[in-house]
């Protein structure tokens, strides 16, 4: 009876051992003897012990960090890059006897693709166009990773990291192409006050008397203030014919 008893509890030991759980979320490929014999689905499910091996794929979307990695840019710039990569296993039986780690593999493979893209790249499309150099790594990743059952759904480059020296370059370039803007933009605003005082100008002088008028208004403004030069003011018509005695003199 003990002994029937200790079978009974090994054959029951036996049974349960052979009872597996798949969540929602994965998928089971089964090998049997070594060789794959299928792909179980979510729910409870049961294979053979010692004869048969279950192994579970995580089917979700998975984010994945690739470290930060030391580039020199078609240009010669030394950057420092980092991104990261969202994969998901669409086919789990690829995923498992295709490569050992799909993870890692994935991985592996982003650094390297990385730092081709970024080293064939210049500095300022390294800087203005992210999303098209993310765009191209996920292309020359994900043509890899499909015969691993693996889709990329998606590249970011996070950060791009420059040389302090780079740093400052850039920095007195920004300040020196701000101050040609500043130094156009005070120029256009001389330009376009020279043209009004000149239209100002040429109005006045078709006035009769408006010159004289303009004269004595300012002459007002600075009788208000206080001064300690002295203004010897004469007709318009005087100066005139003082000009034109000294131009017949002259001759």
């Amino acid at each position: 009876m003990e002994v029937m008893g200790m079978l009974v509890v090994i054959l029951v030991i036996f049974i349960l051992s052979g009872i597996k759980v798949i969540n929602q979320y994965e998928r089971g490929v089964v090998l049997t003897l070594g060789r794959f014999t299928g792909v179980r689905q979510p729910g409870l499910r049961i294979v053979i012990p010692i004869f048969q091996r279950l192994i579970r794929v995580d089917v979700r979307s998975t984010p994945i960090d690739v470290s930060k990695q030391e580039v020199i840019t078609k240009d010669n710039v030394t950057v420092h890059v980092d991104a990261v990569v969202y994969l998901r296993a669409v086919d789990p039986a690829k995923a498992v006897l295709e490569i050992t780690d799909y993870i890692y593999g994935t991985t592996q493979f982003a650094q390297a693709a990385l730092r081709d893209v970024i080293g064939n790249a210049d500095l300022d499309d390294v800087l203005t166009k992210r999303d098209e150099m993310s765009a191209h790594i996920k292309q020359i990743v994900d043509e890899q990773t499909d015969q691993w059952g693996i889709d990329v759904e998606a590249v970011k480059i996070q950060n791009i990291e420059l040389a302090q020296e780079m740093k400052r370059a850039m920095a007195k370039q920004a300040e020196a192409e701000r101050e040609r803007r500043a130094v156009i933009i005070t120029a256009e605003g001389e330009k376009a006050a020279a043209s009004v005082v000149a239209e100002a100008a040429s109005m006045l002088m078709k006035v009769p008397g408006g010159i004289n008028v303009r004269t004595l208004q300012t002459l007002e403004k600075i009788s208000e203030q206080p001064s300690q030069k002295t203004l010897f003011v004469l007709p318009a018509d005087l100066t005139d014919a003082v000009a034109k005695i000294v131009h017949h003199a002259g001759k």
